[in-house]
């Protein structure tokens, strides 16, 4: 049992002093659009308190605060968690969400390029989970890191990403292993999610043994519910969300 419970957990005001924090807090990274932006806002219909940090200048209107962030570099997560913890004084929830894809075909993909995306995909989770260790450890919060379907089964040029995607299920079991029992850390592989909200046809839905393709709430829910007490028993697990693609076996006609 947390000996601190989240309405017993100080922040600091402005002033200086000391006030009561009642809502969880909960970092979400890659918060301003697709998934991460599906999360901010269920974790801030549910009542958490959400930071966001993303490339782009703007967050959602739902989020308390934005932080504009290359969360690929080592400094720039350093001052964001500083800051978390000078604002906040607590962290209850980390999502890491936020992805990139360089698609090449691999005898055009630069060093650079790979590396890009191993360190925005995969490096940037070890960074955070670093960096608020002590926080999450305080509050005996939880870690969910979003991978892919991808970390299972490829399309064709896609080496950095589905690399980056499959470390990042490795990474998120020894993270439950290193921080447990204090920190839970459990991992979400997305399949084809309609991020941008255009019109699909009745055959992309009906490839699915779901019926769909998915939205963002339905990431969201389960990241809110592998955030919350309920999930307590878990942890360093991995929840595949596509609609039962990768159990389908497809034979070309």
């Amino acid at each position: 049992m947390n000996p601190n419970p989240p309405s017993a957990l100080p922040r600091r005001s402005t002033e200086g002093g000391i006030m009561p924090q009642a809502k969880r807090v909960a970092l979400v990274t890659g918060g301003a659009k697709g998934i991460g932006l599906g999360i901010a806002r269920r974790l801030a219909a549910d009542g958490w308190h959400v930071v966001t940090a993303d490339l782009e200048a703007e967050g959602p209107e739902e989020a308390a605060r934005h932080v504009q962030a290359d969360i690929a570099d080592e400094a720039a997560v350093r001052r964001l968690v500083d800051g978390i913890a000078g604002t906040e004084a607590r962290l209850d929830g980390l999502v890491a969400n936020a992805g990139i894809m360089i698609r090449k075909p691999l005898r055009e993909l630069t060093l650079e390029e790979w590396s890009r995306v191993i360190a925005t995909n995969l490096t940037s989770t070890y960074l955070l989970a670093r960096a608020t260790e002590s926080l999450l450890r305080q509050a005996k919060g939880a870690i969910v890191t979003i991978a892919s379907t991808r970390a299972h089964q490829s399309e064709p040029d896609t080496e950095s990403y589905s690399a980056s995607k499959g470390g990042l299920v490795a990474l998120t079991h020894a993270l439950a292993i290193s921080l447990g029992p204090d920190v839970r850390a459990n991992v979400v592989s997305p399949g084809w999610i309609n991020v941008s909200g255009e019109k699909l046809s009745a055959r992309d839905h009906a490839q699915h043994p779901a019926g769909r393709v998915g939205q963002p709430a339905d990431i969201a829910a389960l990241v809110a519910w592998l955030l919350s007490p309920e999930s307590s028993f878990v942890t360093g697990a991995e929840f595949v969300s596509d609609g039962g693609m990768t159990r389908k076996m497809i034979y070309e006609d």
